[in-house]
Order: C-alpha cells, then structure tokens, then sequence
C-alpha cells in the first residue's frame, strides 16, 4: 500500500473526502515525525511505538573493491510493533 491508497482507504473508513483525507494522514505523518526527530517515543496503543535509535560507527567492506571503511554514527527511526498487532499477525 503507498500513500494514494493509504488516503483513499482512510477517506472511505472515515467517511471523508479525498482531500480531508489526505490532510489528516499528513498531519499524522508530521506529528510522529517532528516526536521522533525531537527524541520522543510516539506510542500508538494496539498499534506500536516509533522512537530514534542511534546506530554506532562501524568498519564496513566495500563490495567493488573489498576494501575496508569507516561508516559513520547515524540516527534512524525504530518501530517496535504492540504485542496486540502481532497477535493479529499470527
């Protein structure tokens, strides 16, 4: 499912229109993003939570040429699914 589809779905479960629809999934979006940059866990209950994990430096292997390098610390975004949406999984 892309962002087309995620807003035409949420248009018809709501009952709203496309356009109304796709504000609120940005708005949603923006939200959980400006937490997440900010350091805070969003927890969305039966749902998951999204929260800023640092990944540390590391020595990597370039494939083209099997040479050694250094990757740098970064910052990305972690999900950790509820125990209730896996339960739904299986």
């Amino acid at each position: 499912m892309n962002k087309a589809e995620l807003v035409e779905a949420v248009a018809e479960k709501a009952e709203l229109s496309k356009r109304d629809a796709e504000a609120a999934v940005d708005a949603v979006l923006e939200v959980i993003e400006a937490a997440v940059v900010k350091g805070e866990e969003v927890k969305l209950s039966g749902f998951g939570i999204f929260s800023k994990k640092a990944r540390a430096a590391r020595e990597g292997t370039n494939t083209s040429n099997q040479k050694k390098i250094k990757i740098p610390a970064s910052n990305t975004v972690a999900f950790k699914v509820s125990k209730a949406f896996k339960e739904k999984l299986n």
